[in-house]
């Protein structure tokens, strides 16, 4: 700089300058005070050699430059504001190459974050590789991010550095002794300088188990159209390299990379709930073609034509029906429904087909296969507070009758050309709401050619149309006795089409089964 300078004025420069304790030092070039030359008196800056002449520099107090020539006063004012505007435009390059420099890892931090969005979709890659760049920028040894979950009630770890995330228990959003917790809700940054003496760590120091004093917390921030920005993570940096303190650019920096990446953690997270949704709703069909395939469609046993058809309100549902083949030339029909619908029902509703197999083969009527099949489930019913209306018929072609069992079910009738449809009612409340034991099964004749069993659930009957009205018990025994001379696969067809023509949504699953010679 002095070269340069010297080679504007075409003399020999010195720059001097004066602390407050008004020390004197030879800043250009540097060297040793000659005593011989100047000093500083009264506030001035003194030549002692007659060929020399000094002068501050303009725009820079406590600066004062020395030319070796003889000048008046008036010229050395004019070397002044000539040397303080070139050393000013000096001061100001170097600082803006120092400031540059200071910030070349951050702007390759954000550029590397850039790409890391740009190829990354998964949410727990993407973090990881988001966290690790930061902390090597800051300094950190340690960092988390966490994101909240989709109902917004805890922020679940998905990356650290320096720390084994995996085990950590998610934080409630409404913790009131977490920084995380704090930061998510007041959606801004929260950090501690441990060199600041105002700084307070308030209620949090005896809560946190990292090394560090300095901690560094910003909220992660997805902007909303029309909308203030939304919360749906934090970043937590701790444990600094060095003097252990984050400084004011590191919070500006973090906080900008929070709102750069905000977008990429929600699709991200967004990505990962549909991967999951797409995950469960396979299972979910494949739990509904194995539940079809639980309940067929069609029999035919012992000379009996036989339908069925169950739609589940959701993808599995509560309903279910049997047709056994018994010994001595006997059938059994039975039908019941588990309270609710959904996947719970359809737990439930598996294990009662499978003991209701073992007790109907085993039993020697109906009421005592419904009685073994109570006992033998009472403690699932009991823990999963279930119960399910049933109904079971077995029909004796020896004798031309039939022997049921009817636990709360409402819907069980038995039709004839000639006669009005008979209820089949119930003798005991459904299974798991009253004891185990069964009242002995009613008998009643049963013509080959004449008689026709309907049952269904209320499923069918509850059906309400967008008018309000219910479709009702009488509208489906309208549609059996209209159809008496068809097929039972065409009577049930003939259900389910007066279903879709009245309109409405199944409230709960629909089930009809219908069997005659």
């Amino acid at each position: 700089m002095v070269v340069a300078l010297e080679s504007v004025v075409g003399h020999s420069i010195h720059v001097w300058h004066v602390s407050e304790e008004s020390d004197l030092k030879e800043v250009l070039p540097r060297g040793e005070v000659p005593q011989s030359r100047v000093e500083f008196r009264n506030g001035e800056l003194i030549p002692l050699l007659d060929t020399h002449v000094v002068g501050p520099i303009e725009k820079m107090p406590g600066y004062w430059f020395e030319v070796e020539l003889k000048k008046s006063e008036a010229d050395a004012r004019d070397y002044g504001e000539l040397i303080g505007s070139l050393l000013s435009s000096e001061v100001d390059a170097i600082e803006m190459a120092s400031e540059l420099a200071d910030r070349y890892e951050e702007i390759d931090l954000l550029y590397t974050i850039a790409e890391t969005i740009g190829r990354t979709v998964s949410l727990s890659a993407a973090c990881k590789s988001i966290l690790r760049e930061v902390c090597a920028v800051v300094g950190a040894t340690r960092g988390s991010i966490l994101v909240c979950d989709a109902d917004g009630e805890v922020l679940k770890p998905v990356a650290g550095e320096g720390i084994d995330v995996t085990d950590f228990e998610p934080i409630p959003i409404s913790d009131p002794d977490s920084i995380a917790a704090d930061v998510f809700r007041e959606k801004r940054l929260i950090s501690l300088d441990p060199s600041d003496p105002s700084a307070s760590t308030r209620h949090y120091r005896e809560q946190r188990t990292y090394r560090g004093t300095a901690y560094l917390s910003v909220p992660i921030l997805y902007p909303e159209a029309n909308k203030s920005p939304k919360p749906i993570g934090v970043i937590n940096l701790t444990d600094c390299e060095g003097t252990d303190a984050f400084t004011t650019g590191h919070s500006k920096l973090v906080s900008a990379i929070a709102n750069q990446i905000g977008a990429t953690i929600e699709n991200a997270r967004l990505v990962a709930l549909d991967k999951e949704r797409e995950k469960v709703n396979h299972e979910l069909e494949m739990a509904r073609d194995l539940q079809k395939k639980l309940l067929p469609t069609f029999h035919r046993e012992h000379g009996y034509s036989v339908a069925a058809r169950c739609e589940p309100a959701e993808f599995v549902g509560g309903d279910f029906y049997k047709v056994f083949d018994l010994a001595d030339n006997k059938t059994g029909v039975m039908l019941g429904d588990v309270s609710s619908h959904g996947f719970a029902a359809a737990m439930t509703m598996a294990s009662v087909l499978s003991a209701a197999g073992i007790h109907a083969e085993a039993a020697t009527s109906p009421d005592k296969a419904l009685s073994s099949l109570m006992a033998s489930l009472a403690d699932e019913l009991d823990r999963t507070e279930m119960h399910f209306s049933v109904f079971y018929g077995v029909i004796d072609p020896d004798c031309n009758c039939m022997v049921y069992a009817n636990a709360g079910h409402p819907h069980a009738f038995l039709l004839r050309p000639d006669s009005e449809p008979a209820r089949l009612g119930a003798m005991t409340p459904p299974l798991g709401l009253g004891g185990a034991d069964i009242p002995p099964g009613e008998r009643l004749d049963w013509e080959r050619g004449r008689e026709v069993l309907l049952l269904f659930s209320d499923g069918v009957s509850d059906v309400v149309n967008d008018e309000g009205n219910r479709f009702g018990e009488e509208r489906v025994l309208e549609v059996v006795t209209g159809s008496l001379d068809s097929t039972p696969a065409e009577i049930v067809d003939n259900v389910y089409a007066r279903l879709a023509d009245f309109g409405g949504a199944a409230p709960d699953d629909q089930t009809v089964l219908v069997i005659k010679a």
